[in-house]
């Protein structure tokens, strides 16, 4: 009896192990219709933020960022930057550390891919976007 524990013991942690690093959280990705926000983060050496609207749109109605926080309904439409956040616009009037976390934990939303452009993750617009781009000539023209 006591071998068999000796075998099974160091057997049943490796395989605990396994199973806890298989369950660790991964690097965050961008989903569908998440913002990409990257008006400054590339030049302040800082990595885009991933805005995840969907999380957010769960809870609150669309009038509240949209109409009372003065969100514009385009990716890029606002000059959001850290001193407005810091103010408590934007961003800022909720990630205040009451409402929710604050800003001293920056990888929470500076979680995007360096030189990813602001854009809706996965948006058909956007794609449609970079297709036509790709389909102009040399000379500017789309092609037919």
């Amino acid at each position: 009896m006591k071998l068999r524990l000796s075998v099974l013991a160091p057997a049943a942690i490796i395989g605990i192990v396994v199973v806890a690093i298989n369950t660790l959280p991964q690097q965050a990705e961008a989903e569908y219709g998440d913002v990409l926000i990257n008006e400054y983060s590339d030049d302040a050496g800082m990595r885009p933020v991933v805005f995840p609207h969907w999380f957010h749109r769960i809870r609150f109605r669309c009038k509240v960022c949209h109409g009372d926080l003065g969100f514009a309904f385009k990716a890029g439409g606002n000059d959001i930057n850290m001193v407005k956040i810091i103010d408590g616009q934007y961003c800022g009037a909720c990630h205040n550390g009451d409402v929710a976390w604050s800003i001293e934990n920056c990888e929470l939303c500076h979680s995007g891919n360096p030189g990813t452009p602001t854009q809706v993750h996965h948006s058909t617009v956007q794609q449609l976007v970079n297709n036509t781009k790709t389909e102009k000539s040399s000379d500017g023209e789309a092609k037919q």
